[in-house]
């Protein structure tokens, strides 16, 4: 009866969204008493010499001599709120914060942001800007009744959403000397397979938007950017919406997303995409305009969850993994194009190759 309830409820979760991903470990943290000075921080990472900072491949293009300038951005096409030290911006179906620190700055505090939000960290590249979640279950979705409310202490491990969420946290600096900050969610949920409903298999699904405004409010708080989290949920949920930024044009190997921005913010915008759409990013040319990425075609893997958690049978799957480029070109000021290419610098007319595209335009309108 126990087992069959847990079953049931998974069923009946309704209400807005709620987070709770108390189950991943929690690293503890050292206070230092008020008498006490703080001990400096670990220094080994830092470059001399260097008032900015630079903790992104782009941004360190971005600060050579003979870099593209960066596209100014005007106010109607990117709305913002908040205070001038930490505020959220939106562009499209996408939100970030900007904040008034450098990158060194900000990376133990997200850190330490993501640890007390419950979750340990698969990736901590500060030279890439990229910070990356390992899955976790949201234990918010399991609703709580009287049985759970009693025997759950005890019987925890039963209940289950049949959902994990993993988030990756990606730092842009600026030309103003601040950071951009994002966060993209991937998620995956258990399904039923088999003739007679005899297994189960892990399968992707879709990013969803509001837990990333979730975490971006929380954020929001932590870097005080609000007094309270309720203040930052109300900032990032009035950044208005804007209009489509980006089409589909052309045919065959000439066929490309025209955006209506700038090369710098397609550019950043392009990452944040490739993060969403769960794409393995090796490197990128900023000056170039390049994204180096590899790409399974998700149709194909039917692996189940812990085999990809785990990279079992990994040896097949790179062997599947197919390298591409995204190119981003500037047309002019305000007009950028988007496109894929092979590992042979040739455009990519297959359906993968337009599969990719589709994926990208979806993030960027």
């Amino acid at each position: 009866m126990l087992s069959l309830t847990g079953c049931g409820m998974v069923q009946s979760v309704v209400g807005e969204t709620k987070v709770d991903y108390k189950s991943a470990k929690k690293a503890s943290t050292l206070d230092v008493p008020p008498d006490l000075t703080q001990l400096s921080k670990d220094n080994r990472y830092a470059l001399p010499n260097n008032d900015r900072g630079v903790a992104t491949a782009s941004g360190y293009q971005a600060s050579r001599p003979g870099a593209p300038a960066a596209a100014q951005v005007s106010s109607n096409e990117v709305a913002s709120t908040g205070n001038s030290a930490v505020r959220v911006e939106r562009a499209g179906n996408q939100r970030w914060l900007v904040v008034q620190q450098t990158p060194e700055a900000l990376w133990p505090q997200l850190k330490s942001f993501w640890e007390e939000s419950g979750f340990t960290l698969a990736v901590d590249d500060a030279t890439a800007g990229v910070m990356e979640t390992e899955w976790n279950e949201n234990r918010a979705k399991i609703p709580q009744d009287f049985i759970r409310n009693t025997l759950g202490k005890v019987f925890d491990g039963l209940y289950s959403s049949g959902e994990r969420d993993k988030y990756r946290t990606r730092l842009e600096r600026n030309p103003a000397g601040g950071t951009e900050i994002y966060i993209s969610h991937r998620g995956t949920k258990e399904v039923v397979t088999g003739s007679q409903n005899e297994s189960t298999m892990w399968t992707n699904r879709n990013s969803d938007p509001n837990l990333e405004a979730i975490f971006l409010a929380k954020l929001m708080t932590k870097l005080g950017g609000t007094a309270d989290e309720a203040t930052a949920k109300t900032a990032v949920d009035n950044a208005a919406v804007q209009a489509q930024h980006a089409a589909i044009v052309g045919e065959g190997a000439g066929r490309y997303i025209r955006t209506d921005e700038g090369f710098d913010r397609t550019w950043r915008r392009v990452g944040l995409a490739l993060d969403r759409a769960g794409f393995t990013v090796e490197d990128r040319d900023r000056v170039n305009g390049v994204y180096f990425v590899r790409f399974v075609n998700d149709a194909t893997d039917t692996r189940g969850f812990f085999s990809k958690l785990f990279n079992l049978g990994s040896s097949d799957k790179d062997k599947e993994a197919q390298r591409y480029r995204i190119s981003v070109r500037a047309d002019s000021v305000n007009s950028t194009q988007v496109s894929v290419w092979n590992n042979d610098n040739k455009p990519e007319e297959s359906p993968v190759g337009e599969k990719i595209l589709t994926l990208l335009h979806e993030q960027l309108k």
